[in-house]
C-alpha cells in the first residue's frame, strides 16, 4: 500500500488544516495535503489527496475515515491511484474519411 490517500466528498469550504488534523488523529503523521482547486475560478473541486508518514497510517486512516460524516457529507478515502499517462482527448484515432 501507499501512503498518498484520495479524499473525495469533501465540503467545499474545508482546508488544509482542518484536513491535516482530522487525518493526523490516534497518532498518524500526515506529511502533506493538498485539496484541488478550479485553474479558472479558484474555487474547491470537493477532493483533494493526503500523504501519510507511513503505509500504516495510511491503512489506518482509509480504515477509519471512509464513509465517516465530515462537515455533513460521507468522505470518501482510497489508495490514491497513479494518473495513467495515455493522454486524453483525440479525434477518434482514423474512424472514417478525410474530406481534405
Amino acid at each position: 500500500m501507499g501512503t498518498r490517500l484520495y479524499v473525495g466528498n469533501l465540503p467545499f469550504d474545508a482546508d488544509q488544516e482542518q484536513i491535516r488534523e482530522l487525518f493526523s488523529r490516534d497518532g498518524r503523521s500526515v506529511t502533506e495535503v493538498k485539496l484541488v482547486t478550479d485553474r479558472d475560478t479558484g474555487r474547491p473541486r470537493g477532493f483533494g489527496f493526503v500523504e501519510m508518514g507511513s503505509a500504516q497510517d495510511a491503512d489506518g486512516a482509509i480504515r477509519e475515515l471512509n464513509g465517516r460524516d465530515f462537515g455533513g457529507r460521507p468522505l470518501t478515502v482510497n489508495e490514491a491511484k497513479e494518473r495513467s499517462g495515455g493522454g486524453g482527448g483525440g479525434f477518434g484515432g482514423g474512424r472514417g474519411r478525410s474530406r481534405y
